[in-house]
């Protein structure tokens, strides 16, 4: 398997890739990644024209510089087709959603190698990113983080909420999305969620305070389906100037420093902060490939 880098994104914006003035504007909207989706936002009897749309959808939608992202449906009868029309070399990642466990993700990995193997792609080239969907998968978090492939998890969500008899919130998500972050540091993935409100898009500011919150308890990375959240991902999951230089110079005075721990700016900094913003320093640094 390729040790190609891990993705730095922000933001990931859906699109249902039959959508065509979605898909037109798509690369227009400043995500570091788009999703062409072919799972919940495509009719069961448009599922074969969706698949057929991807080869020119993905170029289209990233001509910008955002990464293309494929979220697949769950069913093998529906997913080993869509992995058949996903799997080539300008997407980047896969969305699995409702993933079970991590013979459910070696089993989708082996699909995806022998497409890979085909056209001649690296072996491990198609990242993917789980979406933990069901308490069932809830035991197998660190292991579904830890395979190969993956790139990001993201834990909870509406389907979770229902399964577990509970209203969607922040609150009924709370615990199994930290559970989630969990396993995504440990393997080195991103940590994909925010906690505000599940479905309530109209609300911006409330949008941006889930995502402040979210922030603060370590997420990193958010999906979304309205263009308008896509500059309040990057801006509230990102780094401003500020807080850039400010990272820059931390760094530079512990450098110089040579000791276990520097007086900055009124505060004690230590090894753990310093190693903060030297995460955030390079995460900016592939940020700029689409414009943000």
């Amino acid at each position: 398997m390729t040790n190609r880098p891990q993705p730095t994104w922000r933001s990931l914006m859906f699109v249902p890739v039959t959508a065509e003035r979605f898909v037109a504007k798509a690369h227009t909207r400043g995500a570091d990644a788009i999703i062409l989706d072919l799972e919940d936002s495509i009719l069961p009897a448009h599922k074969e024209a969706a698949r057929s749309a991807l080869a020119a959808a993905v170029p289209r939608v990233a001509q910008s510089g955002a990464d293309v992202v494929v979220r697949i449906n769950r069913p093998l009868t529906l997913a080993i087709p869509d992995i058949a029309a996903a799997v080539m070399p300008g997407v980047t990642a896969l969305m699995l959603p409702k993933v079970m466990g991590p013979e459910h993700v070696r089993l989708l990995s082996e699909v995806v190698a022998e497409h890979e193997a085909a056209q001649g792609m690296e072996i491990g080239h198609t990242r993917f990113l789980a979406l933990i969907e069901s308490p069932a998968a809830l035991p197998h978090l660190f292991a579904i983080a830890a395979e190969p492939r993956m790139a990001g998890m993201s834990v909870g969500g509406e389907d979770m909420a229902t399964e577990l008899g509970a209203i969607p919130s922040a609150d009924s998500m709370y615990v199994f999305a930290m559970q989630g972050l969990a396993a995504a540091r440990a393997a080195g993935i991103l940590p994909m969620g925010s906690m505000g409100q599940l479905a309530k898009i109209d609300d911006l500011d409330s949008y941006r305070a889930g995502l402040r919150r979210g922030r603060a308890l370590g997420f990193t990375t958010a999906a979304c389906i309205h263009p308008l959240h896509v500059p309040i991902i990057n801006e509230e999951y990102g780094a401003s100037a500020a807080e850039l230089d400010r990272a820059r110079r931390l760094i530079a005075a512990f450098e110089a420093a040579d000791a276990g721990a520097v007086a900055f700016e009124g505060s004690m900094v230590d090894l753990p902060v310093v190693e903060r913003a030297r995460r955030l320093v390079a995460r900016a640094a592939a940020w700029h490939k689409t414009g943000a």
